[in-house]
């Protein structure tokens, strides 16, 4: 198959790339790093360089491919400019408007947990808006991608470990939280855009999760990971994180956004509809694999 990923050389599409290229497909990567493009040449793949924001480049790049991967971009939370719902709008229509234009018939869209919710999600609104954008696309067929919170969220924490000796948040704690590997989440992909739809079935939501924790469980792998076994995990108001991301200069109005989304996994409200549709399958990377990863880089500051 001609496969199209977005994504550049990032944590979900470098790994996903090379399980496309090992079984046989021709893969494209779309990166805006044209310094990438000798990597992206190693892994046996094509590079194409350019803007995800630009539906020109994107319709010519999908033009001939048999299935197409799109994720939106890792945005600066901490710009004071970025106006984070224009940046994921302009982007989602970019997508709708290419995969229209270059009739593309199987796409995977890199969503989230949470993303079924209309508001009081947070910053994961946005994902419901791009999903209910690409739902008003006809004869093609979607794989909506839900994760759940990715391992590397958990190396925010490391300056927290290192200066108060604790995790503290407004999630966990006693409650559940769904993690899951970017390595997990693209071996996923992979399957999703390897597989046909039936003419019934023109969309599909898949969740990916790897493993099932709570905060405290979550505290003592990576605390034993780094040498400190009684490394705890204290729930804390929203308020206080609120105010501890906006002194360290995030933007307010995302800072926000983050903390409803936190809120909303602690209360039950983000995760209602995983709990209903939780993966046959969890994937194959558990936290207490990710630690090793975890301590190199608490170690390495």
């Amino acid at each position: 198959m001609k496969i199209t990923i977005t994504g550049s050389l990032g944590n979900i599409s470098k790994p996903l790339a090379q399980e496309l290229v090992q079984k046989g497909h021709q893969v494209t990567i779309i990166t805006s790093d044209a310094e990438k493009q000798k990597t992206i040449d190693a892994l046996g793949a094509k590079a194409a360089i350019g803007s995800v924001e630009d539906v020109a480049f994107l319709t010519q790049t999908f033009s001939g491919s048999d299935a197409v991967y799109c994720m939106i971009p890792r945005a600066n939370y901490f710009d004071p400019n970025l106006d984070l719902d224009a940046f994921t709008d302009k982007i989602g229509n970019s997508y709708a408007e290419a995969i229209q234009q270059s009739g593309v018939k199987r796409v995977v869209f890199l969503s989230s947990i949470g993303a079924h919710l209309k508001e009081n999600s947070g910053i994961i609104q946005r994902y419901y808006e791009i999903e209910s954008i690409l739902n008003k696309l006809s004869d093609v067929s979607i794989t909506f991608m839900r994760p759940t919170s990715f391992f590397y969220n958990v190396l925010a924490y490391i300056p927290m470990i290192k200066n108060a000796g604790i995790i503290a948040a407004n999630y966990g704690a006693d409650k559940m939280i769904p993690w899951v590997s970017p390595n997990d989440i693209a071996q996923a992909i992979a399957e999703e855009l390897a597989t046909s739809f039936g003419e019934a079935e023109k969309r599909k939501i898949r969740y990916v999760s790897s493993d099932e924790l709570t905060g405290h469980e979550t505290a003592q792998i990576l605390g034993n990971a780094i040498g400190k076994p009684d490394l705890k995990w204290v729930l804390v108001s929203d308020e206080e994180v609120l105010n501890g991301l906006t002194s360290v200069g995030m933007q307010p109005k995302i800072a926000v956004g983050l903390v409803e989304m936190y809120a909303g996994l602690y209360n039950g409200l983000l995760g209602e509809d995983y709990e209903r549709n939780r993966p046959a399958v969890m994937g194959k990377t558990k936290m207490a694999e990710y630690a090793k990863e975890f301590a190199a880089v608490y170690n390495q500051n």
